[in-house]
């Protein structure tokens, strides 16, 4: 069995033998929900490549102590996967952010494109924002992670601009591309994006936008995947071409 793995503000400088308290709602959690006992082993991981296991020392209300046993630090994935999501209608943005977290996307970037049904104004922003956080945060300690990803503030079309042109390959997927995406070249370093668009589709003066800027438009194949779910097939097939998930 899986030991239960905790999400804490840093191990920076924690070293075998070394008492690490958890605080806050994440000790909330593990001793109120989980009913965490002194005793048991845990992982605990900042999100920034620090892992240690460690044998609970003592818990209380809202914090429990870990005594360290073992520790690492695993480098940053490369290359990096960023996702472009437009915003979805109902709680798919939620599913998108799950399995993008799971499958290990590094940035999550939700995009107010023109044709995107859901709109972020005001309080709604904020907590959408919110939510998307705290899904790719539970994700990522569900699968394990040690690098979190982040979910970056809402952008526009011309912050997604930006963003292609520092980008070591961006692809666009789109219905009536002729590039397949299994035709790129899949760079071994830098960042790499997808760019999803809304149930709506891409507008076209976006799209060109896209392309101008460097970014390639392409197809997945015949089948039409759901915005929510587009952003998985793609960034797994590239994945599978990276010594990420196994080639060298």
């Amino acid at each position: 069995m899986s030991l239960p793995v905790h999400l804490v503000a840093s191990l920076d400088g924690v070293a075998v033998g070394s008492d690490v308290e958890v605080t806050g709602d994440e000790a909330h959690h593990a001793v109120a929900v989980r009913r965490l006992r002194a005793g048991e082993e845990v992982v605990l991981t900042d999100g920034a490549g620090h892992r240690v296991v460690g044998s609970v020392a003592s818990t209380g209300k809202r914090l429990f102590n870990v005594t360290v046993t073992s520790a690492s630090f695993i480098e940053r994935p490369a290359p990096s996967f960023t996702v472009v999501q437009a915003l979805p209608k109902g709680d798919r943005g939620e599913l998108a952010v799950e399995v993008l977290t799971e499958i290990g996307v590094d940035t999550i970037v939700p995009w107010a494109a023109s044709r995107s049904v859901a709109v972020w104004k005001g309080e709604r922003a904020a907590k959408s924002h919110a939510r998307w956080q705290a899904t790719a945060r539970e994700a990522g300690k569900q699968s394990r992670r040690t690098w979190q990803p982040s979910v970056t503030a809402l952008a526009s079309t011309n912050d997604v601009v930006a963003l292609v042109g520092s980008a070591a390959l961006v692809a666009v997927l789109h219905e009536d591309a002729t590039t397949p995406l299994a035709s790129l070249d899949v760079p071994t370093v830098g960042e790499i994006v997808v760019i999803v668009g809304p149930e709506g589709g891409i507008a076209a003066d976006e799209l060109a936008a896209f392309e101008a800027a460097g970014a390639v438009t392409v197809r997945l194949g015949d089948e039409v995947l759901r915005t929510s779910t587009a952003g998985v097939a793609a960034v797994s097939a590239l994945l599978s071409r990276t010594h990420r998930w196994g080639q060298s």
